[in-house]
């Protein structure tokens, strides 16, 4: 896989609008290395699927439809994870279009922040290889403040 780092990394995406409609994209992101695919969809706001961690699968996350809170945190030692372990969170946006990385050895989640958020993963790893690779710790984990949307 190329352009994969050790840190999540958001690639940058658009939208080009004309008089026939809009085309969105992500032009840096490559499928090299993605075996499988999956969409969430949440039936309420208030639900957050977290935390799901692997220390060999790398995943992409794409908003198709909504916005969400995303949260990926790296993970040394899946059987006692340091809760004092930095949070790197990020607020993706059908309407700012642009996957984020996560790479292996890292837990992640989310929450949809409107309804019908409409979430794709493109994942590094057949389910088969997920199967033994798969760490589920509560969503509060590192805290409940990682899911609250920050007044400004």
């Amino acid at each position: 896989m190329e352009n994969l780092t050790n840190e999540p990394k958001i690639i940058e995406g658009g939208i080009a609008v004309d008089d026939r409609g809009q085309l969105t994209f992500a032009n840096d992101f490559n499928f090299n290395g993605v075996k499988r695919f999956y969409m969430v969809e949440n039936f309420s706001t208030d639900t957050i699927r977290a935390f799901h961690g692997h220390a060999k699968e790398a995943k992409y996350v794409l908003v198709v439809s909504g916005s969400a809170i995303v949260a990926a945190v790296k993970v040394s030692d899946f059987a006692n994870p340091d809760k004092n372990e930095k949070v790197n969170r990020f607020v993706l946006s059908a309407r700012k279009p642009s996957l984020l990385f996560i790479p292996s050895g890292y837990a992640n989640g989310f929450k949809p922040l409107e309804k019908g958020t409409k979430i794709i993963f493109f994942s590094t790893s057949s389910l088969e290889e997920s199967k033994g690779d798969d760490y589920r710790l509560p969503a509060d984990y590192w805290g409940k403040a990682i899911w609250e949307v920050e007044n400004r």
